[in-house]
């Protein structure tokens, strides 16, 4: 979300950080669902729920396009700038105290926001919360919600509830966002930092699996944004990949796990890159990684098609400036310093690359944050917005603009603005500049209809611990106990695997799901599959999968390879094939379909038209033990 250039987002010292504590707060025992059965009839909508994911588009139940058009309802996150009164006005953002609940709910009913909201475009609904609202037992005052009074008495997450049921009803999409632990406003060195600044991470989890829960059976529901600007605190970076408490790929690998198989398999998992990371002083490393680490480290969920990755981009700050002004600002450009062709580049840098077709990585980019006020007089800024809007629009992009909702007098980035009287003004009116770069970013055709399923290129990881991203795999128990275990995602196969380091490639290509319908699946872990005089890695152990069957999965015991998983094919297989050595090379086809799946390793892959059948390697004294060679036979 945005913070004044005046106001630090990372303020440093050269003695160190400035630290604002974050409260604490007590956890509640959760409150039960809402009953439901009394909504009204859903508006009319030219959308199916669930939404999930086609290559870089969003598809809804039917397979056509569903591009996320949308803005951020604020306010259930909190507004409190954590200095100063709570109960001031002046001490919460702008000086509108949202009392933990989406603005706005005080100056107009619920029905005209609706139909405000429709008329500036938009079709889907970024909604954050705290994890502190989430516990709360306190009814809001009557006064929070004087417009509509039907919500008094209610705790802040009663009326997001309410607000969750209004909003599906009337055709928008909803995508949940965990926006802070504590309900104050982010985003500096504020205790919301990370997932786990003010509690476990496996409260956070918890806390996802109760909410996707709790909104399962709303229809229009369709995503779970996991966290908002993952960033450095006082004394330590986030990461992505290094399996410690800091570790954003992880947390975020381990919440969507859980969300899709305990709560509600039909969510979109929303993963947003990296905020910041270093010490924003010249000449020390910082910088804004956004989703550059996916290039060489990407999520694979146990739905294929259900992962988005997210950024946030605001004129003010930069790649590698945190947007400060004063004590925490760099020598380094902003967005705004960019020529429209150099911005261009960083933006296709730091997200959308990950739209580019056939990687593994590949998936839609929502920028689920971006905005700037009616106010700005800045040329700079200005140019930026339409050169930001321009880009969005030429790339078909998914948006969400920062934030939806203000007050008149208040916040004039708001799209739309209420006064006490509940009277609207905003980017509606005539004269706010904005309404020309908007218009052109919602009105812009981009692709629509029905989007034709494409191969499919998904990575293993077992740098630290299991990455079984099949359910029926799951569902057989541990096949090799105290291994490292890998399995593809269910309707893929295994295509490729590192020498070292444990990667995996997964792919559906030219196949569709190759397996049988059968529960059965085979752990090898001997040469007894090895016909007689079919010897494909002489001096080399083979694991090889039975007649009719192909690679799914494997195991290690460090290096070393334990066991390989097979399953039986849908349909007769091949027994020719050729040997694919990669322990002193890379071996793969020449185009390299997949992406890098083991950037620094050597890797070996079958071809898009073949199977894997068979893993070798050697113990042999002073060699790696990882796998050396795949037996790649022809598809039928």
């Amino acid at each position: 979300m945005p913070m004044p250039p005046a106001v630090l987002r990372i303020a440093v010292t050269a003695a160190g950080f400035l630290l604002t504590v974050g409260t604490a707060f007590a956890a509640a025992p959760p409150h039960s669902a809402p009953d439901r059965t009394a909504a009204a009839a859903a508006d009319p909508a030219d959308w199916t729920a669930p939404l999930s994911t086609r290559g870089r588009y969003i598809v809804d139940a039917h397979g056509d396009r569903f591009r996320l058009k949308a803005a951020n309802w604020d306010g259930a996150q909190g507004s409190w700038t954590g200095s100063g009164s709570v109960t001031d006005p002046a001490d919460h953002h702008a000086g509108q105290d949202s009392h933990g609940i989406p603005l706005g709910l005080d100056r107009a009913p619920m029905s005209q926001l609706l139909a405000d909201f429709h008329a500036l475009g938009i079709n889907s609904i970024r909604l954050p919360f705290s994890n502190e609202m989430i516990h709360g037992t306190t009814p809001v005052p009557d006064g929070a919600v004087a417009a509509n009074p039907q919500l008094r008495g209610k705790t802040p997450l009663e009326v997001y509830d309410a607000v969750v049921d209004a909003l599906s009803r009337s055709g928008f999409a909803v995508i949940l966002n965990n926006h802070t632990n504590t309900t104050r406003w982010c985003c500096g060195v504020d205790g919301n930092e990370r997932w786990n600044s003010g509690q476990s991470t496996a409260q956070w989890a918890d806390d996802w699996v109760f909410m996707a829960r709790r909104y399962a059976s709303v229809p229009r529901v369709v995503g779970a944004d996991l966290y908002n600007e993952v960033r450095r605190d006082v004394l330590d970076d986030p990461n992505w990949g290094l399996g410690d408490n800091h570790d954003w790929y992880g947390a975020a690998q381990l919440a969507a796990d859980r969300i899709l198989t305990e709560a509600d398999p039909r969510l979109l998992i929303v993963i947003e890159g990296v905020n910041w990371t270093g010490i924003p002083v010249d000449g020390l490393p910082h910088g804004r990684p956004v989703l550059t680490p996916a290039r060489t480290l990407s999520h694979t969920l146990v739905d294929t098609h259900k992962l988005v990755y997210s950024a946030h981009f605001y004129g003010y700050t930069g790649p590698r400036h945190s947007g400060a002004t004063g004590i925490g600002e760099t020598h380094d450009a902003r967005y705004q310093d960019l020529s429209r062709a150099e911005l261009s580049a960083a933006l296709d840098d730091e997200a959308f690359f990950v739209t580019e077709a056939g990687k593994h990585y590949t998936a839609p980019v929502w920028v689920s944050e971006f905005g700037i006020g009616a106010g700005e007089t800045n040329a700079a800024a200005r140019t930026w917005f339409g050169n930001v809007t321009d880009y969005f629009a030429d790339h078909d992009a998914d948006f969400a603009f920062w934030p939806l909702v203000g007050f008149e007098g208040h916040d004039d980035w708001a799209l739309l603005r209420y006064d006490g009287s509940g009277h609207r003004s905003g980017i509606l009116d005539s004269g706010d500049w904005r309404a020309t770069a908007w218009q052109h970013l919602i009105t812009t055709p981009g692709r629509t209809g029905p989007v034709a399923a494409v191969p499919l290129w998904r990575m293993l990881s077992t740098d630290h611990g299991d990455a079984v991203a099949s359910l029926r795999v799951r569902a057989t128990g541990d096949w090799d106990q105290g291994a490292h275990k890998a399995a593809c995602p269910d309707g893929t196969r295994l295509a490729g695997l590192s020498h070292t380091g444990g990667r995996g490639l997964c792919t559906d290509t030219a196949t569709g799901d190759l397996r049988a319908a059968e529960a059965r699946q085979t752990v090898v872990t001997d040469e007894r599959n090895v016909p007689s005089g079919g010897d494909w890695a002489s001096g080399y152990t083979k694991y090889q999968c039975p007649a009719g069957e192909f690679l799914i999965g494997y195991s290690l015991r460090g290096e070393r390879v334990s066991a390989a998983l097979c399953a039986p094919a849908r349909t007769a297989l091949s027994g020719t094939g050729r040997t694919v050595w990669f322990d002193r090379s890379d071996t793969r086809p020449a185009d390299a379909p997949g992406g890098d799946f083991a950037a620094g390793a050597y890797k070996g892959q079958c071809g898009t038209n073949e199977y894997a059948a068979g893993i070798a390697f050697t113990t042999r004294v002073g060699s790696r033990p990882g796998p050396a060679a795949l037996l790649c036979r022809t598809l039928p």
